[in-house]
């Protein structure tokens, strides 16, 4: 029998299993829901837990699928056009990493806009790859970065012919989107392969008056967080991708080693599920999100102090379409910093954004939002904005974002697998200059590293490191959270005197 989008192979099989009254004597050890404590029962409910299932038969592999998980992996890359999609259970990360290590090994080059998340240079820490930085344009007004031009791409081929793969975040966190196509022909020009992240894209392939999705914009390999725009589960992303230039069973390989044995079936369900969603009734969805959005971004722009862009940037270096869905409004005007606003609106208001930084604050307009919840944003940011009109607003007229005050990308001194794994010790961060970064330092969100491993440290980065930190943005994964001291490769000196 041939399947219809409309068919949940996994879940179908998932409740037929319960259905069929079987008396567990495997895992998981609360036996479906019986031996759960009521806490955690009233919280997740027991039909859910009598699907917390394990891999049995008629619950196929999920390594190497034959039954349900094979036929609602081939659901979806027939509704998203291809060749292979894989459910993914550890988050767009887990799938990130095994892009990667599918792509390029140690000692190999890979090119990658500077804007990548942490999880790209944990990708290339695993596959020992070497990175080369390409920088993404930046907006002065607004203090975000953009996409990467086409002539930025080409010239790093150029300088770099024996790269292998160049990786590209499109959209961005922000829903900026660049000329993807016009800069994976001149990957594949150069006999590279093209990734994408693309976790911020999952719904895409829905609607005409969004961004081309990777795929269709010629990726050989893309990543999606299904869970962050469409109905899946936290942690339940999507990887896509086309035969040629991608080995599939390589592939499948660095899938099974980034991801556990032990699949959680909900979360694959959910995928099952938000696919099947996307199928029947994406379309509609979608544009019920995108004129919410609209509607709303008109409104907070008649908001004397606030802004919120739109496709009045189409056509800026960087800048070829946007996904109207991201709603992000720069906050300066009215005399706060993101994360300000960011508080404010969660305790004054009880809404909570998406992410802040230092001028703007985020927010995601998705399937789940009603017209209720997007007229009840606009007023909030109103009154707040009425109650900040006798604040000045911030002095300075450039965003610390700005190309201004951006630092340049510090010079590698090592791989960052190398510096990872290299004797290190800890130093003061404000005489840390000249001293080679041995972690990754980041701001979250949006997850950008400022330092990666392997790295020398500047003054200028130390500066810049702090100013964000005085404008209230958050260190994420350093070993010491607030940046007193930070870990760096022991010099050779140091080293023999240790010995």
């Amino acid at each position: 029998m041939q399947l219809k989008q409309s068919d949940t192979p996994l879940l179908s099989a998932m409740r037929r299993y319960v259905e069929d009254g079987v008396t567990p004597f495997h895992t998981p050890g609360h036996k479906q829901g019986k031996g759960m404590h009521p806490l955690l029962e009233e919280l997740i409910g027991r039909p859910a837990l009598e699907l917390d299932l394990a891999l049995m038969e008629e619950m196929d592999d999920f390594f190497e699928p034959y039954g349900c998980i094979k036929e609602a992996q081939e659901l979806t890359a027939a509704l998203y056009g291809a060749d292979h999609s894989f459910f993914v259970i550890n988050g767009t990360t887990g799938g990130i990493y095994a892009m990667i290590l599918a792509t390029v090994g140690p000692g190999e080059t890979i090119i990658v806009p500077r804007n990548a998340h942490r999880s790209i240079i944990g990708g290339i820490v695993l596959s020992g790859a070497t990175p080369v930085f390409i920088q993404p344009e930046v907006d002065r007004q607004l203090g975000l970065a953009m996409g990467v031009t086409k002539e930025t791409v080409a010239a790093a081929l150029t300088t770099h012919p024996e790269a292998k793969a160049v990786l590209l975040i499109n959209p961005t966190y922000y829903g900026v989107a660049t000329d993807l196509a016009a800069i994976i022909e001149l990957v594949h020009e150069a006999g590279m392969v093209a990734l994408v992240d693309e976790a911020h894209g999952p719904h895409l392939a829905f609607s005409e008056h969004l961004p081309l999705q990777a795929l269709d914009a010629g990726a050989d390999i893309c990543a999606q967080s299904t869970h962050k725009i469409i109905g899946a589960l936290t942690q339940s992303s999507l990887v896509h991708c086309r035969e040629g230039r991608i080995n599939v069973e390589k592939l499948k390989t660095m899938l099974q080693l980034v991801q556990s044995t032990s699949p959680n079936y909900l979360m694959l369900a959910s995928l099952d599920v938000a696919r099947m969603q996307m199928a029947t009734q994406g379309r509609e969805l979608v544009a019920r999100s995108i004129e919410l959005a609209q509607w709303l971004r008109r409104e907070i722009n008649t908001i004397a102090g606030l802004y919120c862009f739109g496709a009045e940037k189409i056509g800026q270096p960087g800048f070829y379409s946007f996904d109207p869905t991201k709603v992000t409004v720069a906050v300066r005007g009215i005399g706060l910093s993101g994360a300000e606003a960011e508080r404010l609106l969660r305790q004054r208001y009880k809404m909570q954004v998406e992410l802040s930084d230092a001028d703007n604050i985020l927010f995601l307009i998705t399937l789940g939002d009603s017209e209720k919840d997007v007229r009840a944003l606009a007023e909030a940011l109103r009154d707040l904005a009425l109650c900040q009109s006798e604040r000045r607003p911030r002095e300075s007229e450039a965003s610390l974002m700005s190309e201004a005050s951006l630092p340049p990308v510090p010079e590698r001194v090592l791989s960052p697998r190398a510096a990872l794994f290299a004797q290190t010790n800890s130093v003061l961060f404000e005489k840390s200059a000249g001293a080679v970064c041995a972690e990754i330092i980041t701001f979250y969100p949006p997850g950008i590293p400022v330092l990666c491993p392997g790295e020398r440290i500047s003054q200028e980065m130390i500066d810049y490191c702090r100013r964000l930190q005085a404008d209230g943005m958050h260190i994420s994964g350093a070993a010491d959270k607030n940046l007193a001291l930070i870990k760096v490769v022991q010099e050779e000196k140091e080293r023999r005197n240790e010995e």
